[in-house]
């Protein structure tokens, strides 16, 4: 040590260095290719003697890792290593012959050999070479400095600068290349640099020449700049640093800037210093988790250090320097972090199993809160479990992605827990955890979005994934979210994007559940089969099927649910496809129970647990709908599930009418029994004259007492089987059978065969004329007097009281706007009617008598009709011309005064004498003792007869001509036979009552058209057998065209 002091001290005239300088790589190159890249190499050059590296191509952060050896003998000697991009076309040669230089500039670093001692590794800051040059990047070199004799002596602060370099150096190779920290307390502790005694010999030589404290300071600065990366020193240059600052900082901002450019360590000398620090600080911090792991408690207070350090620099530049602004730290810092971010993803992204196995070795089943779904959509607890399926080979098994996930999960949670505390200077500006986390799910979103979009273009069909593989990777997704990035802030107040992806796979998942679910539907049936439909318990009306039917889908959309979506349109799409599949299932079990139920009709408790599980499903599915969001769903699937249960509603309104039906034969027996019960009371004790209400009502009570106590009995029974609404639904069908047989079996019986009393529809079959005509028999004796219609009155009232009281009891209401009993009750007022008003309601009633004659004409008649009105009595008289020809029949409404009658183009074949007459026949109340009938004269062998007859038909005062029409029918005469009827129609007297005369051709119907109101009051009529009029008009109404005789 004392010989180092005295060759400093006197000095030498000769001097001579060995430079070893290896060019190891550059960072952040300029492009000069119109590729967006450059083809850099290296030249170094010393005095005379020039260098050069290989070329790499196409990269702007190129390696070489190429050593160089030169002699150097004069110590004021540079190093100039310059970058230059590669070019070879005919534009570089034609620059190579005007400037000799061929190759674009990249930037170049010059470096004093003087300042250079002992070994170096550092980067440089790319410089320009003119003002119009464009250069960015760094340069990583590692120097060599062999010094073999002495130049001579230089001056004292250039002496003490290469004492102090000389033994720091020396000093750190004998620590294994790692500077020593002396251990000094106290304000002046930062002046000390060194251990005794080489602190005693730079503080010697200091004193001795004069060397100022800053000076040494910025020296011992300098020399630490070249192993910043050892533990501790980034603590002592950031205290150096910051008191440097203070020192050129006391005075005013621009009186600082003028002081350190006169200083004598030299302005550009430190400054350039600092910004190559700056940078490699920069470029280090870009691999902090490399440089500075978090496992070594040291290390990461060097990391702090380094950050106090580069903020250090930031206010160099902007108090000492004057720069108006410098990069803030944060931002750098910031910047640094994203960058280590981005590296430490694309490694795992390309070494993802390797890291993934090295890391699960260090704990157990890291996976193990992953969520995982069963074939009925429950989660199970590993995705271990999963098997690997195949995939395309320029695809990513979806466990790739788990594991990926897992080791970003780790990262960010080292970053919040180890980085964030240590990093904490800026916590305004920057929150490495955040930071972390947003930046690794931007990458993570970018590549799992394009990878799931391939996914989706392989057909469901083809693919080896399954529904459930990709909602395990949906939940793996949307735990990693939660848990790791929504809770920073860019994440609070967003809707997450992922879902959008996981779309066609989550439709995927819920089709193959839904064709699942069909399968659990028919297995649940089989097994209630096979156990004959047990309830599910004593305080269940309902069969085990229908709990197993709807389980799993209630899971699914607690699957769904817990996928917690935000996204409207996600989750209309789900719930839209989601209500199909409810659908399809429902509707599928309400089917297979609908084709059971008519395999086991008769046996009334099976039946009733069959309409229970119906009932419970529209239960299920109500429930369904009010957690799956109610009224706030989206239209389309709102009125899906409105519809489907409507359509359950319907399947319930079936089974309990197909129920109803299977008991109607002893309903219908028991009403037999009322009904002769009806007519075994004599008519002079039911006269309304001597019978009071009191006694029809008890009268009443013992008729139906039948009746009553089977529907009691049948409640009874329905109480203990049957949930609440569907016993209602059966009273709905009970009432509405019992009031229609009690119409069909005592009110309007239509035959003697009470077999056959429901076979007639109300449609005008031929059975209807048939019946009406007497042909299939009439019961005289069936024909309700006043009196049995007032008792039947009472029966009805105590049907309702039954109907209402009976659980849950209908509502009166309802009772009373049925159709069945309203039709009985407008049947039972007929009842009470004269023939008359029977007559005259059905004459204003049925206005489409002729629609068989405007579908089929089989003739046509030529009617003139006069009404006149006596001036005196206001009777109406009605004459009717007729000169007829038979074209083709049909019928027609007319109103006469004068007739006129002729035929044309009849349709008959007969092989007798065709002998065609007309019959008119006037219909109308008020007419029984009144000529209403008449005949034409018969015309032989002839299909277009003309009879120019008159006829004059007195209708008398007592109503209006709109109560009254004209029947006219073509026949054909037989001898010792009845007539052949050709046709028929119906000309309304409303049809002349606006005009003086009327006068038209009438086609010719096969029969007379009416409806449910017109055959009631006919069938009423009908068993007026005593009534001349009754049974007149009836016979009017019933005649149909007879069969022709060929």
């Amino acid at each position: 040590m004392k010989t180092v002091k005295q060759n400093v001290l006197d000095g030498t005239s000769k001097w001579s260095a060995k430079l070893i300088i290896t060019v190891i790589s550059a960072q952040g190159l300029i492009a000069k290719d119109k590729t967006g890249t450059s083809d850099p190499y290296v030249t170094v050059q010393v005095s005379n003697v020039k260098k050069r590296t290989k070329t790499v191509y196409s990269e702007l952060n190129p390696t070489w890792n190429e050593k160089f050896v030169f002699e150097c003998h004069n110590s004021y000697d540079r190093i100039k290593v310059r970058v230059w991009d590669e070019d070879d076309d005919i534009q570089a040669k034609l620059m190579q012959k005007l400037t000799h230089e061929s190759d674009d500039f990249l930037g170049q670093t010059i470096i004093e050999v003087r300042t250079l001692s002992g070994e170096m590794d550092i980067w440089y800051n790319l410089e320009k070479r003119t003002d119009k040059s464009t250069v960015s990047g760094a340069i990583h070199l590692h120097i060599s400095v062999e010094i073999k004799g002495e130049e001579k002596v230089a001056s004292y602060r250039a002496q003490y600068s290469c004492l102090h370099e000389n033994l720091f150096y020396t000093l750190c190779e004998n620590n294994n290349g790692q500077p020593i920290i002396p251990d000094a307390k106290g304000d002046d502790a930062w002046k000390v640099c060194f251990d005794e005694p080489s602190q005693e010999i730079v503080k010697e030589f200091a004193i001795r020449y004069g060397i100022e404290s800053i000076y040494q300071t910025m020296t011992h600065f300098a020399c630490l700049s070249t192993k910043y990366m050892c533990s501790g020193v980034p603590a002592v240059m950031s205290t150096l640093l910051a008191n440097i600052n203070a020192q050129y900082a006391r005075t005013m901002a621009t009186t600082a800037t003028n002081q350190f450019f006169t200083s004598n360590f030299g302005k550009d000398k430190f400054i350039k210093l600092l910004d190559q620090l700056h940078n490699s600080i920069r470029i280090d911090l870009s691999m902090f988790r490399n440089n500075f792991p978090s496992s070594s408690i040291d290390r990461m207070q060097d990391l702090k250090s380094t950050v106090d350090l580069l903020t250090s620099i930031t206010f160099f530049y902007m108090k000492v320097q004057g720069l108006s602004s410098p990069p803030r730290a944060s931002t750098v810092v910031k910047d640094c972090v994203k960058n280590c971010i981005i590296y430490t993803y694309n490694f795992l992204f390309a070494n993802c199993d390797e890291v993934y196995k090295r890391e699960s070795k260090q704990q157990t089943n890291p996976l193990e809160n992953h969520h995982e779904l069963n074939d009925d959509g429950t989660q199970i607890s590993s995705i271990d479990k999963t098997t690997t399926h195949s995939v395309e080979s320029n695809l990513k098994s979806l466990q790739f992605w788990h594991k990926l996930i897992y080791l970003l999960k780790c990262i960010i949670s080292e970053d919040r827990k180890r980085y964030s505390l240590v990093l904490n200077q800026f916590p305004s500006e920057l929150n490495v955890g955040h930071i972390s986390a947003d930046t690794l799910w931007n990458l993570l979103s970018a590549d799992l979005k394009d990878e799931l979009q391939k996914h989706d273009r392989i057909p469901a069909k083809r693919s080896a994934m399954k529904g459930d593989d990709y909602m395990r990777l949906h939940f793996t997704v949307k735990e990693f979210y939660d848990t790791s990035v929504k809770i920073i802030s860019q994440a609070k107040n967003s809707v997450p994007e992922y879902p959008k992806w996981f779309e066609p796979f989550v439709i995927q998942w819920l089709n193959e559940n839904g064709d699942i679910s069909m399968e659990y539907l028919h297995n649940a049936l089989e097994k209630d089969r096979q156990t004959g439909f047990q309830e599910i318990s004593e305080h269940c009306l309902f069969s085990s099927s229908v709990v197993d039917v709807f389980s799993p889908l209630n899971e699914y959309y607690r699957v769904i649910k817990t996928l917690e979506i935000h996204d409207p349109l996600v989750i209309a799409n789900y719930m839209q496809r989601f209500s199909v599949i409810i659908s399809q299932v429902s509707l599928g079990y309400a089917n297979a129970i609908y084709r059971t139920f008519e395999q086991v009709a008769g046996q009334d408790n099976i039946c009733s647990i069959l309409m229970n599980d119906i009932q419970r499903s529209r239960v299920h599915l109500d429930q369904l709908y009010k957690v799956m969001g109610g009224s706030q769903l989206d239209n389309e699937t709102k009125f899906r599930l409105n519809e489907l249960q409507k359509q359950l509603s319907n399947v319930l309104d079936e089974l309990s009418a197909m129920f109803v039906k299977s008991i109607e034969p002893t309903i219908r027996q028991t009403i037999e029994e009322v009904k002769k019960q009806l007519q075994q009371i004599k008519e002079n004790q039911m006269n309304s004259e001597n019978n009071s209400g009191q006694q029809r009502g008890v009268e009443a009570s013992l008729i139906m007492k039948s009746l009553l106590d089977y529907l009691y009995q049948k409640w009874t029974v329905f109480g203990n089987q049957c949930e609440k609404t569907v016993r209602k639904r059966l009273l709905k069908e009970s009432w509405k059978a019992v009031i229609s047989d009690i119409e069909k079996v005592i009110v309007l019986p239509p035959i003697s065969d009470s077999n056959h009393l429901l076979t007639i529809s109300s449609t005008k079959s031929q059975e209807t004329y048939r019946l009406l005509s007497g042909e299939l028999g009439r019961d005289n004796d069936r024909n309700l007097t006043q009196n049995q219609c007032q008792i039947l009155y009472h029966c009805l009232e105590d049907l309702k009281e039954f109907f209402q009281a009976s659980s849950p009891g209908l509502k009166k209401d309802y009772l009373e706007k049925t159709t069945e009993l309203q039709s009985l009750k407008y049947v039972l007022s007929l009842y009470t009617q004269t023939t008359d008003s029977l007559i005259k309601t059905f004459v204003k009633t049925e206005k489409e008598q002729n629609r068989p004659a405007l579908e089929e004409s089989f003739g046509e008649v030529l009617i003139e009709v006069d009404l006149f009105t006596h001036t005196g009595s206001g009777e109406h008289k009605v004459t009717v011309k007729g000169t007829k020809k038979i074209v083709s029949m049909h019928c027609s409404y007319v109103f006469l005064l004068n007739l006129v009658v002729a035929a044309n183009g009849l349709k008959w074949r007969t092989t007798r004498m065709f002998c065609p007459y007309v019959e008119l026949a006037m219909c109308g109340p008020h007419l029984s003792d009144k000529k209403h009938k008449y005949t034409t004269k018969m015309k032989s062998n002839t299909w277009i007869p003309k009879y120019n007859e008159t006829f004059h038909f007195l209708l008398g005062n007592e109503e209006e001509p709109d109560c009254y029409e004209l029947n006219v029918a073509v026949k054909d005469y037989s001898f010792m036979r009845e007539d052949r009827l050709i046709g028929l129609n119906v000309i309304k007297l409303t049809q002349v009552c606006e005009q003086d005369a009327w006068s038209s051709w009438i086609p010719l119907g096969a029969r007379i058209n009416f409806d449910d109101a017109g055959l009631t009051i006919l069938r009423i009529l009908s068993h007026r057998t005593n009534d001349e009029l009754a049974r007149e008009f009836v016979a009017l109404k019933s005649a149909r065209r007879h069969k022709e005789d060929v």
